[in-house]
């Protein structure tokens, strides 16, 4: 392990304390407000609450291993020898990261046909992403991280062209009062992936040792809330406010006289 100064080792214990503790409050948050959308919403819900639990029990696995993986001794900070398990993030990703494009699908309320044919396509290239991504994680040269990580960006540019190409169409025959949250959903989906490439070659460009961990852990974990419990906000916000259309524009009973 790298020799991490007490306020790099506590930096990045923060962040993985905060981000379970957001992780576990938004899905409790989510899956109590099924009961504030319309039925056909209830199931994008149900997955972005899914998302998050996902990704809490993750962040505690993840939170638990950095504990393990360092003590202090005489106030000094030292390795244990017990290896920080990274992989919990990888494996997080490959459940959480499809299911992500699959909610906003199943937002959008689109045709059967359509939402079957843009969740399966989207979540599968969401799934390739992340299989190339790890093998440049844990690769030992920046060559290697180079190679894996422009594959990676292979399915990662082609679900950005679906978002902004492919669902432009459908995005413009929403509701008008939720085409801008849809809209901003996707910008978050984009631009908050945007930034794993980023802190991804942070050790293949110069930055070693302690500064590069911190940099990646505390930088994961920052995309991390941000894909997941403020994209699910939004996803929650698009289907409060297309329940409340549905309920305005439902015939009201007329009163027997």
């Amino acid at each position: 392990m790298e020799n991490l100064t007490a306020g790099q080792f506590n930096l990045i214990y923060n962040a993985f304390s905060f981000a379970f503790a957001t992780f576990a409050a938004s899905t409790l948050f989510f899956w109590l407000g099924r009961g504030q959308v319309a039925a056909q919403y209830k199931t994008a819900l149900t997955i972005t609450g899914l998302v998050t639990f996902i990704a809490a029990y993750h962040y505690f696995r993840i939170f638990e291993s950095w504990g393990e993986a360092f003590t202090f001794v005489d106030g000094a900070l030292v390795a244990t020898g017990t290896p920080f398990n990274d992989a919990y993030r990888y494996v997080d990703w490959l459940l959480t990261v499809p299911l992500l494009l699959v909610e906003l699908i199943l937002v959008m309320n689109l045709a059967r046909s359509e939402t079957i044919t843009r969740a399966t396509r989207l979540g599968l290239l969401a799934a390739l992403m992340i299989v190339l991504g790890y093998p440049g994680e844990i690769a030992t040269s920046a060559g290697e991280r180079w190679l894996w990580g422009s594959l990676s960006m292979i399915p990662f540019l082609w679900i950005v062209y679906e978002l902004f190409v492919g669902l432009s169409k459908s995005i413009a025959q929403q509701p008008e009062d939720a085409r801008g949250l849809v809209n901003t959903a996707r910008w978050v989906v984009v631009l908050s992936w945007a930034f794993y490439p980023v802190v991804f070659f942070a050790g293949a460009i110069g930055i070693e040792g302690a500064m590069a961990s911190t940099i990646i852990q505390v930088g994961y974990t920052i995309a991390d809330i941000v894909a997941k419990s403020v994209f699910g906000v939004l996803i929650y916000m698009i289907a409060v406010r297309k329940s409340g259309d549905l309920m305005s524009s439902s015939p009201r009973a007329v009163p027997a006289e």
